[in-house]
């Protein structure tokens, strides 16, 4: 029987560990981060990151700010606002809540928001950066996928890793990351043939599909370590991938779905915010984290 990899316990280390970094700065006489995030319209999915993101800059000493805008908001005055905060000697990180409403256009919004604020990291900028190993963002789920991995295995070097997805968000800068950990990865998607058998052999299995309970036993090698970073609704409640209770009788660890990888991931927004403010006021202390 293996063991559950609570996202929400590593999380807290992070967090005492952010907000330790945090109160030393004050008290230099150092002003607090400040992280701005944009929502338009009313997406459910992106009021319930919000509201995790209110409570945990609050847990952290963050400076927090909602800028809320109607699903039929003209797009150049997003843009407008995204310039103002980019100017801003206050604030350090901007998000902007994904998804947008279809009538706006995401790539150039979001290409509007500057790269040294960009904590979500999505803009081209920081992008090219992460994948030529340059000073950059890191993608806050990708981020949180690896550290709920490291945190149950000290030496990932010549580990066999299968990522099913390949969406910008979670599938693609896993893969890196898990590259740079120098695992041999191999990416599944939609039209990957023979998928059991390509699951069945991999050491640390990551799953972003978005099935319920699709991956069970049949899948996984035993003493795998698997990821799950699928999120579906089904009456009410949030499930995984994984069917979790199957799965882990026979892998060294599974994280859970909730509590796992989205546990982690306002966590990892706030550690880029804070590295965003550690660089840019800060300068004298600031040090660059690939991890």
């Amino acid at each position: 029987m293996g063991i559950k990899l609570s996202g929400t316990d590593i999380a807290k280390r992070f967090r005492a560990e952010i907000k330790e970094t945090i109160s030393r700065e004050k008290n230099t006489g150092k002003r607090a981060p400040f992280l701005a995030s944009i929502i338009i319209g009313e997406d459910g999915g992106s009021l319930s990151y919000i509201k995790n993101q209110i409570k945990v800059s609050e847990e952290l000493g963050i400076n927090y700010e909602v800028l809320r805008f109607p699903k039929n908001v003209d797009e150049s005055e997003i843009i407008k606002e995204i310039i103002e905060l980019n100017n801003s000697d206050k604030v350090d990180g901007i998000i902007l809540q994904l998804p947008l409403p279809r009538t706006l256009d995401e790539g150039k919004i979001t290409e509007s928001i500057s790269y040294k604020k960009d904590v979500d990291s999505l803009t081209n900028v920081n992008i090219g950066k992460f994948y030529k190993g340059e000073e950059s963002f890191i993608p806050c789920t990708a981020r949180s996928v690896l550290q709920l991995i490291k945190s149950s295995c000290d030496e990932l070097k010549g580990k066999k890793a299968v990522v099913i997805g390949r969406s910008n968000i979670v599938g693609k800068p896993t893969s890196y990351l898990l590259l740079n950990e120098h695992c041999t990865v191999t990416i599944c998607h939609s039209n990957t043939k023979d998928l059991k058998t390509i699951c069945k052999s991999a050491d640390i299995l990551v799953t972003a599909l978005g099935i319920p309970n699709f991956i069970t036993r049949e899948y996984v090698k035993d003493e795998a370590i698997v990821i799950d970073v699928g999120t579906t609704l089904v009456e009410g409640k949030i499930r995984g991938d994984v069917d979790f209770d199957n799965v882990i009788e026979i892998a060294t660890c599974v994280s859970p779905v909730p509590g796992g990888v989205g546990a982690m991931t306002t966590t990892m927004l706030m550690k880029n915010t804070c590295e965003a403010w550690l660089k840019n006021v800060c300068k004298d202390t600031y040090s660059y984290s690939s991890k």
